[in-house]
């Protein structure tokens, strides 16, 4: 089974999200992690899924998801020709005897601490996935209270698969190697 990152240009109409999410429960596939946001555009979405499956599985999701009206352009994140990031919020306790290690950790990972109180900090951390999860290693024996993550988002690298719509809702055609 492998992991891909799907890049979803939709419509910025209610509704989408549910047909987007209806189409993996009716069949039968699973989201490792969805997150979605209006564009620069606000006629659009983008919505970026994590799934897994073989490659007849995720041919076959592509497929359908290209079949979904909502659904302007779909492309696939692959590693090293794209960006992908994960916030992770993260509530630990902490008292005056371990608050410094978890801080020095915290700055390691360039991480911010967003929130402290006398028995908690609240840590910000924006990064890879596998960032995310070593430094959840490195907190090992700190007890964590709460977590959230938003789920993975990303941009492919470059120009190259850059597109761009018109009032109408054409596709324009930009030459960006052109100065």
């Amino acid at each position: 089974m492998q992991k891909v990152v799907f890049s979803i240009l939709v419509d910025n109409t209610s509704g989408v999200l549910s047909r987007i999410a209806g189409l993996f429960s009716r069949r039968g596939y699973n989201i490792d992690s969805l997150t979605v946001g209006v564009t620069a555009d606000p006629r659009y979405s983008r919505a970026t899924i994590v799934t897994r499956g073989d490659n007849i599985i995720l041919e076959q999701i592509e497929k359908q998801l290209n079949k979904l009206e909502d659904v302007v352009d779909i492309k696939r994140l692959e590693p090293g020709l794209s960006v992908t990031r994960e916030l992770m919020l993260i509530k630990v306790l902490c008292n005056e005897n371990n608050r410094q290690n978890i801080i020095s950790i915290a700055n390691i990972f360039r991480a911010k601490i967003v929130d402290v109180s006398i028995e908690s900090l609240i840590i910000e951390l924006v990064g890879s996935q596998t960032k995310l999860e070593a430094f959840l290693r490195m907190l090992k024996g700190v007890e964590i209270l709460e977590l959230a993550r938003t789920g993975l988002t990303g941009l492919s690298r470059g120009t190259f698969d850059v597109k761009m719509y018109g009032e109408d809702g054409e596709l324009i055609d930009y030459d960006f190697t052109q100065e």
